[in-house]
């Protein structure tokens, strides 16, 4: 994020320094501490981002685990938004595993235990019927992309419940980061229905709601709701599915995908990166997608996702939808799935199937 030139500020004094969006450390400048009465609050020397970064990569590198290298960053980011993008962004290769994954999964394990600050915005069951109110308390009006977990299969790791949270959040800062998505216009959420996890259920520390999960017609219910209250809260706003359990995630995206600006990372992000790789190296092999037959060992979310785009690829080729469908075979848990096996979880059932 670059340092605008003059800043217009709502906030002085004390409170301008508490501010992450607005605060500038001791970059502010000498005019800039007169006019915000800042003078006496910052140590008099003016020290450029340039500075300010130097000094807070020597500190990020003298901490010993990814995860206190986490704890460190999301603390400046708690203090100082611009600073902590400059260092990410120019820092992305180094930062992005300790933002993201893979430390960002021990970071949600351990979510309850290292809680510093709230992000994001929570709605749980018991909010059911003033969804739209609680999206009224997020401060920023301009809200364009919303990246939302229910935190049933976070990574690869399960159900999180409510400490999943640091997924829409480290997703989010790789968007601006890397996607150049003004932060203001990110909201990362959690819906909290319970969590079927005993071990957070037994914790002290966890930050959800202390229950089973719900689901059913409540949980829809709810997910509905919310849908309707980002579509009146909100104008022309991305929704993404992220890290939803397989029995939810399929269903949500067909429901709504055609209804509101919408889509599901785990089942299309995923394979799209997965089928451009595809596309890359049949230029190097001179073949055409429909000349392949492809074998996915897993049947979940990402291997049902690029197993669909994949077929939508070859069918793109002149190939009918059900010889496309027949070049992609899948091995889960239990073998190589056929419509003999039965009990089909419905999700395998329309591309993975047959005889």
């Amino acid at each position: 994020m670059p340092y605008l030139p003059r800043m217009q500020v709502a906030v002085i004094g004390a409170d301008l320094l508490r501010h992450p969006d607005m605060n500038r450390g001791m970059a502010f400048t000498e005019e800039e501490r007169d006019r915000f009465a800042l003078r006496g609050l910052l140590p008099p020397r003016v020290l450029d981002i340039n500075m300010q970064e130097t000094r807070v990569l020597e500190n990020l590198r003298r901490k010993d685990t990814d995860l206190e290298k986490y704890l460190f960053l999301m603390g400046l980011q708690d203090r100082n938004t611009a600073l902590f993008y400059r260092v990410l962004v120019r820092n992305i290769e180094e930062l992005m595993p300790i933002v993201y994954t893979p430390t960002v999964g021990l970071a949600c394990q351990l979510y309850g235990h290292i809680f510093r600050r709230p992000r994001g915005l929570y709605v749980s069951i018991n909010d059911a019927g003033h969804v739209r109110e609680i999206l009224q308390n997020w401060p920023e009006r301009d809200v364009r992309v919303i990246v939302v977990t229910d935190g049933e299969r976070i990574l690869g790791l399960g159900d999180l419940g409510t400490h999943g949270m640091g997924i829409p959040v480290g997703k989010l800062n790789l968007y601006s980061a890397c996607g150049g998505v003004d932060p203001r216009h990110c909201l990362p959420v959690t819906i909290d229905v319970g969590t079927n996890n005993t071990k957070y259920l037994d914790d002290p520390l966890y930050t959800g709601l202390v229950q089973q999960r719900v689901r059913g017609e409540a949980y829809d219910a709810l997910i509905d709701e919310f849908m309707r209250a980002v579509r009146q809260s909100y104008r022309h706003t991305l929704v993404q599915f992220e890290d939803f359990g397989n029995s939810n995630a399929f269903r949500l995206l067909e429901k709504y995908r055609h209804h509101f600006c919408t889509f599901n990372d785990d089942i299309q992000g995923t394979a799209s990166v997965a089928l451009a790789g595809v596309l890359a190296g049949l230029k190097i092999a001179k073949k055409k997608i429909s000349e392949l037959t492809f074998l996915f060992l897993g049947a979940g979310e990402a291997g049902i996702g690029i197993g669909e785009l994949i077929a939508s690829a070859i069918e793109s080729e002149g190939v009918s939808h059900e010889e496309a469908i027949k070049k992609c075979w899948f091995i889960d848990s239990k073998g190589l799935i056929t419509s003999a096996r039965g009990n089909l979880q419905e999700h395998k059932k329309t591309i993975c199937a047959r005889s």
